[in-house]
């Protein structure tokens, strides 16, 4: 899907609110393909990244791991690695 949808579930600290919600809003925008709407459409835009904020902080909440808590810090180095590797260095 879209590579700046990031994974949310199993991080402590948990995610916020505000990655919940500008996953939402990734998600709307590449399925709308507006990335700002325009005015006739805003409601509509906004209206369905707030739904999909709910599911999504409904379905994060209900899933269950015996897995340990990923950790942040440890993700991003991993992500920086691979982007050095994939791209070099700058």
């Amino acid at each position: 899907m879209c590579r700046n949808i990031k994974r949310l579930y199993n991080y402590d600290p948990p995610s916020t609110a505000d990655e919940i919600e500008a996953a939402a809003r990734q998600y709307v925008r590449k399925v709308s393909g507006f990335r700002k709407p325009a005015a006739v459409n805003k409601s509509a835009f906004e209206r369905a990244v707030a739904e999909i904020t709910t599911a999504t902080a409904t379905l994060l909440n209900g899933l269950q791991t015996s897995a340990p808590p990923r950790d942040r810090a440890a993700e991003i180095a991993e992500a920086r690695r691979r982007n050095a590797k994939r791209f070099g260095v700058s």
